[in-house]
């Protein structure tokens, strides 16, 4: 790829602060509850959106003239009074702000990255020492930020996925089948497991303890806290010899000792058990100028995970950017002959692994 003209890189540097902007403001628009007010309650003007959310009005004017110029949301009545003017949410921007159900559901990831805006003192201190900005340091934006993002695809497309590998399913529809789910965050992914499995119970494991009250709350309310559990600490502590498989969703990338973790659910494993990972579905080697998923993910990265992986003691520093054979020299360390990539394709950003 030629090497970008001062004018080229310019106008792309101009284009991400448009983004950067419209992402901080989705982030104002989803916590202040003013996309779910134009969707559950109709087209408002400032004055009323302001009204509805408990928020102040000349605010909520200039976000929705904002949403406007980008685009987001429609002038259905114009008027030479600002306060006079009436906006509407159209279908799509409905979906992608508030549908925490659709695929499309995006503006959570509004919210993991203006956790890292109050951080970036630390960030900068972690960068020149070698130290780390921790998950519960970024605090609950970033929780919730990462439940809500995933959610949706463990719930319309994990049980087609798993269905669709003969040997994961048949040891996941056993009756009375034990399965452990590592790094659980909100615990949409056990939920998931449980409903596509009902004759199965699952136990999360997180060193998080708010994300696992999280979880435990979600699976209230999903009705399936009969047959789900969570546990707050790291893998050292699951039973031995116990599950049928364990499942580590979107986490080892994170984990400051991954090949300890994998030693601990290999030995979790009863007799035929096996591990399935899902981590991004990165290149699987580096290379310049790399497409739109490599760019996203090394945000991420430097960023958020990265320095999470990093505050702890002794971390390997793995980043968001895992490629296959860093995950299989993992899985060799920690004792497992098997490792090989399933056919699950089209899963978001995603890519899955079976150990074994």
């Amino acid at each position: 790829m030629p090497e970008p003209t001062t004018d080229e890189l310019a106008e792309r540097i101009f284009g991400a602060l448009l983004g950067t902007v419209d992402i901080l403001s989705i982030f104002l628009g989803d916590r202040l509850g003013w996309y779910r007010s134009l969707v559950t309650d109709g087209p408002a003007t400032a004055p009323q959106l302001a009204e509805r959310t408990a928020t102040h009005p000349r605010y909520a004017r200039e976000w929705l003239e904002q949403q406007a110029v980008t685009g987001f949301l429609r002038l259905d009545h114009p008027a030479d009074d600002p306060d006079s003017r009436v906006y509407a949410i159209p279908a799509a921007t409905a979906e992608v702000m508030t549908d925490q159900s659709s695929l499309s559901y995006l503006a959570p990831f509004g919210r993991m990255f203006a956790a890292v805006g109050p951080q970036l003192p630390q960030l900068l201190e972690a960068y020149r020492t070698g130290g780390g900005v921790s998950w519960d340091q970024l605090g609950t934006d970033a929780r919730e930020s990462q439940a809500d993002g995933n959610r949706p695809w463990y719930q319309h497309r994990l049980a087609d996925a798993l269905a669709g590998v003969p040997r994961v399913h048949e040891a996941l529809s056993v009756p009375g089948a034990v399965l452990a789910d590592i790094g659980c965050g909100g615990g949409w992914s056990s939920i998931a497991l449980a409903r596509a499995y009902p004759e199965a119970r699952v136990e999360g494991f997180d060193i998080d303890a708010p994300s696992v009250a999280m979880a435990t709350t979600n699976a209230e309310r999903e009705g399936v806290a009969d047959r789900v559990g969570f546990t707050a600490g790291d893998a050292a502590g699951m039973p031995p010899g116990r599950f049928a498989a364990a499942f580590a969703f979107e986490c080892v990338h994170d984990m400051p000792r991954p090949v300890e973790v994998l030693a601990a659910a290999r030995a979790s494993l009863a007799p035929g058990g096996f591990v399935v990972v899902m981590d991004e579905a990165v290149a699987d080697e580096f290379a310049p100028d790399g497409d739109e998923l490599e760019r996203v993910m090394y945000g991420f990265s430097l960023l958020v995970c990265l320095p999470d992986g990093l505050s702890a003691p002794g971390s390997v520093g793995t980043g968001t950017v895992m490629r296959p054979a860093t995950l299989r020299r993992y899985a060799q360390e920690a004792g497992f002959a098997g490792f090989e990539v399933l056919p699950i394709e089209d899963f978001g950003f995603w890519r899955f692994y079976l150990l074994s």
